[in-house]
């Protein structure tokens, strides 16, 4: 029997109902209602954020009720999430199988034919994205972890889903991300089709202290945004760097471990999700070039202690996040809401969060976050991913394997 939460969020007398400033759009919709800040814990460090609202801002409620129901559990660390042009659900599970989930929860086997993944520690099969012409030409893409000459690395792989659906046809791997290391850590992993048509990929930065540096070279593919064809070529318009030896396939660098990315549905700008070490997760908006500042800039602190680096925040050429955390939420996957089931969350970015054990709701205007929610914190999932389905709803995966589906009720 499908496992169902019921939310009614009601105005509080204790709380005044949203209102922004003048130059607010008079279309957006109002939000929902306004409390404090949703974090209460003590951050990590006493670092200031750059600008108001950078951290800790207000804490929004959702006025409109909605519920959440337990589509399946039977999955086995499920990584991505996407719909298929039908509704139902294609599946990543990180040992390295593809499975489609109807929205009814009838879970397919497993999909064979994708190429052998490293599935030890947090690598294995990760993000996937579906071609924009997929219902003519079936084909999928995805990433996971490789074991390679030197180590590990995270590589890019596309095929076609069979008409049978039991199968990925002529898989491929169409990128790989050097230098390899044996570090079984920070992948990355995510990927999309921006709207020019071109893969977006996320690669991390292998964590450990002799990889780390690299985040912040242009000559290598670790700790980056790499923006590339079908095919895995450079895509045309890419950033040119000045260094010598700089990859043409870039975006953007200074990553740490990027495990999120969404397209705007309104700008088509890309905005990633990174993990930060203890304390300092972040939000970013990608911007061609653009150097975002890891390990030299940062609002987190190694997890004994220590400040990492210098211990500044602010550096000039580094680009400042959008938003951040301390106490960290370890946010994964991540989309904007285009539905209209619950008018709040129009265009807002919903994150999935790992040690947080939410899902993370951003109101945003003008590029800023004026409001957070945390959603499902009842549930004590780590909350991998999160798609928005065919019918308008959300639908996210756990590590522990669950497919939730979260809608108007």
């Amino acid at each position: 029997m499908k496992n169902i939460t019921y939310i009614a969020i009601l105005s509080s007398a204790l709380f005044t109902v949203f209102s922004c400033n003048n130059d607010k759009d008079p279309e957006t919709p109002d939000p929902g209602t306004v409390t404090p800040p949703v974090e209460g814990s003590a951050a990590n460090t006493n670092y200031p954020p750059a600008f108001a609202g950078q951290t800790r801002a207000n804490g929004l409620l959702t006025n409109t009720k909605y519920e959440s129901t337990v589509i399946t559990s039977t999955l086995t660390s499920p990584w991505g999430v996407k719909v298929l042009p039908d509704g139902r659900l294609l599946v990543t599970e990180k040992a390295g199988r593809f499975r489609i989930v109807t929205t009814a929860g009838v879970v397919s086997s497993p999909i064979l034919g994708a190429p052998t993944v490293n599935a030890a520690g947090q690598g294995g099969l990760l993000g996937l994205c579906l071609d924009p012409e997929f219902a003519s030409n079936r084909m999928i893409y995805w990433v996971f972890s490789e074991a390679a000459t030197g180590g590990n690395l995270t590589a890019v792989a596309k095929g076609r889903l069979s008409n049978d659906e039991k199968a990925i046809e002529a898989a491929t791997v169409i990128y790989r991300t050097n230098p390899a290391n044996a570090s079984t850590l920070h992948y990355g992993g995510r990927i999309l089709f921006d709207k020019s048509g071109n893969l977006v990929v996320s690669t991390g930065e292998r964590s450990v202290l002799e990889t780390r540096p690299l985040a912040q070279a242009v000559t290598n593919g670790l700790g980056k945004v790499v923006r590339i064809t079908k095919e895995g070529a450079p895509a045309s318009g890419n950033p040119t760097f000045t260094a010598t030896g700089a990859l043409p396939e870039l975006y953007t660098f200074g990553h740490r471990n990027p495990q999120g990315l969404a397209l705007h549905p309104t700008t088509g700008e890309v905005w990633l999700s990174e993990h930060g070490p203890r304390g300092g997760d972040e939000i970013n908006r990608l911007k061609a070039g653009t150097n975002y500042g890891w390990p030299t800039i940062t609002y987190g602190i190694e997890y004994a202690g220590e400040k990492i680096g210098a211990g500044i925040q602010k550096q000039e050429g580094m680009e400042q996040p959008v938003y951040y955390w301390d106490p960290v939420v370890s946010p994964s996957g991540m989309t904007f809401y285009s539905g209209n089931r619950v008018p709040e969350w129009q265009n807002n970015l919903f994150v999935g969060a790992l040690s947080g054990m939410h899902i993370v709701r951003l109101a945003i205007q003008n590029n800023v976050v004026i409001g957070e929610e945390r959603l499902l914190t009842q549930e004590n999932q780590r909350f991998r991913d999160i798609t928005q389905g065919a019918d308008g709803a959300l639908y996210a995966v756990t590590d522990q394997g669950r497919l939730y589906k979260i809608d108007k009720k």
